[in-house]
């Protein structure tokens, strides 16, 4: 491609500023001219041939485009009649320069925005810039537009017109046409008039269609009050500020892409979202947030890196009012649509804008993320995880997995609600729903060995972490080595309970025999285990059996305070009523001394309360511990019931989950 400039004409409207050198050379802003700003944007998006047309001051134009060392390569057409003719005589003396390519044509008094360029630059059809928000000017350029297409342009139409502005995106075949036409009428004598007279004659042919820049920056400088008021704008873009908001932990090049064409706004505000907040909106973060904030400080360009502690914008928009909010256009659907409908909000409130780009959604992007998954499988990444983000969150939940497709299940399974992700933090391997896929009873007998490889069938095709449910964690010398095997697996946490003796489902409650430890040897063995594991990111939870029992609050209190102190992580309280009451007494009661031991329930029989009112009340983690189990059973039953019956399996495929979404549940690598 190609770029003419015209720079042939004589400028006498701007009086003084045009008696020693060309328009175009008029300072617009400190030492920047009309002519240095465009040669140098042009060189930033990779034009390398300019074209120029010089009249009145050729040499010095000349000698100034050199000076100004930038990578082009210049070809200088000079009109000698330059008083007489305007610049469509320009353009056909240099006709033999600018056949065969794509075209730039933009006149040399023209200042527009680096994004504007860009805009015309990258565009697959021929236009030229207009704006349905610009008064139509008397004595300039106006475009007629009809059916999508510039029909006419000139000074004269005012019908069907658009405010439009001298800078051109020509595809050959259309540069070939109207350029032919200029030549024409030049050969027949017609050289005072404007390009765009040829333009008309065949505009049935040639397509230009208008490209709308609405309120930007695109303006002639005819007069020294044009020169003030373009100067004064140039002023106003230095000191515009743009923001954008990034949850990455991966710098690619899709990101400073759009940094880049953001910065052609204004001064770049970055928001970083915070570890919770990501974690809100779709994966655990593999860098923290201070790590991600400073990968965007290092970043050339950026003026400023802020925090924004939700996905919502409105308080960092409100706070920092930028001029423009930039993002990828993949907002405008699905689960993001609430928070972009906000900004618009926000920004409608104060005059901002917000400008969207194509969202980049490459093979090379999802590669990466998927190498940010492989990371969080790792069992130093996958172990970390669960403590870091009750610190991050308050309050993070769990859903029983028993197989891999379970855990895939737990995985992936996300809920989009008012422009968020809601999904499960972690997987809680039950030793109930683990006894119950291999269709034994819940008394132990499924042993460590057996539930380890239930573990690695799930790491093997997930991320997330996992909490271990214990039972009572056997003898302690056998409960220290689990505790070494699980911290090495990459498992987070281990729940225990204080009960000795062959084991019985706590749902039970005192309807069958169950003997709870004594305080003095349930804290030798978290003692024991804690001395076992060797990072400060496994946990060790006690879970207390008192209310189960009908032991009554104050021996669950004691036991709570007394595990802690013999180093437990967390403690969790169970009951089986279906009132929540007791569990609320214990948790209210636990935080009147205790304000950051994690607390963990089990809501199966108190299933009322929502997870909003647990975390207000002090809750750090809830379980849903057989939910997947329970649901799963039913449903298989009651189809091997509905073949029975009807001596066929069409009656049954209402109730089955298509194999190909299974199928694609299930990733390709593990």
């Amino acid at each position: 491609m190609k770029a003419l400039i015209l720079n042939s004409g004589k400028g006498t409207r701007m009086g003084h500023f045009t008696s020693e050198h060309p328009k175009c050379m008029t300072e617009i802003l400190g030492n920047e001219t009309i002519l240095s700003r465009q040669l140098k944007l042009l060189a930033k998006a990779g034009i390398k041939d300019v074209v120029m047309t010089t009249g009145p001051f050729s040499d010095i134009l000349m000698d100034y485009c050199y000076s100004l060392n930038l990578p082009l390569e210049y070809t200088f057409v000079h009109n000698d009649r330059y008083s007489e003719t305007n610049y469509i005589y320009s353009i056909y003396l240099a006709q033999d320069k600018l056949r065969g390519d794509d075209i730039v044509l933009m006149h040399g008094d023209l200042v527009f925005e680096e994004l504007i360029l860009d805009q015309v630059l990258e565009s697959p059809i021929s236009v030229m810039t207009v704006s349905s928000t610009v008064e139509l000017p008397e004595k300039d350029f106006k475009a007629v537009v009809l059916g999508d297409r510039i029909r006419k342009v000139g000074i004269e139409f005012f019908d069907h017109a658009m405010a439009a502005q001298p800078l051109y995106k020509l595809k050959e075949k259309d540069w070939e046409l109207w350029l032919s036409e200029m030549c024409a009428f030049c050969e027949r004598g017609e050289v005072a008039c404007y390009g765009e007279n040829a333009f008309n004659q065949i505009s049935d042919v040639c397509e230009i269609y208008p490209m709308d820049v609405r309120g930007a920056l695109c303006n002639e400088i005819d007069t020294p009050e044009d020169l003030a008021v373009v100067s004064a704008r140039l002023k106003e873009l230095e000191n515009r500020t743009v923001y954008l908001c990034f949850s990455t932990d991966m710098v690619h090049s899709g990101h400073i892409t759009i940094i880049n064409k953001a910065r052609k706004l204004g001064r770049v505000i970055i928001g970083v979202l915070s570890d919770e907040a990501v974690c809100s909106y779709k994966r655990f973060p593999l860098l923290p947030y201070e790590e991600r904030k400073a990968l965007f400080e290092n970043i050339a360009g950026v003026y400023q890196v802020v925090c924004q502690n939700t996905l919502s914008y409105r308080n960092n928009l409100e706070q920092y009012k930028p001029d423009y909010v930039v993002h990828g256009d993949d907002w405008r659907t699905g689960f993001q649509k609430p928070i972009r409908d906000e900004v618009l909000e926000v920004l409608a409130g104060y005059g901002g804008q917000l400008v969207e780009f194509p969202y980049s959604n490459s093979e090379k992007y999802r590669e990466l993320e998927s190498r940010t998954r492989y990371q969080l499988s790792l069992p130093d990444m996958r172990r970390s995880r669960l403590k870091k983000s009750i610190e991050m969150k308050g309050l993070v939940t769990a859903i029983e997995a028993h197989s891999g497709i379970t855990g895939l299940i737990a995985e992936k399974t996300v809920v989009y609600q008012n422009g968020e992700a809601r999904q499960f933090d972690a997987m809680w391997v039950s030793s109930l729903c683990d006894s119950t896929a291999k269709g034994k009873p819940d008394i132990e007998l499924v042993d460590m060995t057996s539930r380890f490889r239930t573990i690695d069938d799930i790491m093997e095709v997930t991320t997330k972490p996992i909490i271990f449910d214990g039972d009572t964690g056997g003898l302690t010398e056998h409960f220290v080595y689990t505790v070494k095997t699980l911290e090495r697996m990459g498992v987070s946490m281990i729940i225990i309970e204080d009960k000795t003796g062959l084991k019985k489902n706590s749902l039970f409650g005192t309807e069958v025999a169950q003997t709870q430890d004594t305080i003095e040897n349930f804290c030798h063995k978290i003692a024991m285990g804690k001395k076992a594991q060797k990072t400060r990111d496994f946990m060790i939870v006690a879970r207390i059996e008192s209310l189960i029992l009908e032991q009554g609050m104050e021996d669950a209190l004691t036991r709570a305070f007394a595990y802690v102190k013999a180093g437990a992580d967390g403690v969790m309280i169970h009951s089986r009523k279906k009132d929540p009451a007791e569990i609320f007494e214990f948790v209210e009661k636990f935080r009147v001394e205790d304000k950051t031991t994690p607390i963990v329930v089990v809501p199966t029989s108190f299933n009322a309360v929502t997870e909003e009112e647990f975390k207000q009340r002090g809750v750090n983690v809830v379980i849903y511990a057989n939910q997947l189990t329970r649901s799963g059973f039913p449903a298989m039953q009651e189809t091997a019931r509905t073949i029975l019956e009807h001596h066929r399996a069409k009656e049954a495929d209402d109730k089955c989950m298509p194999i190909k979404d299974i199928i694609t549940l299930i990733p390709e690598e593990v």
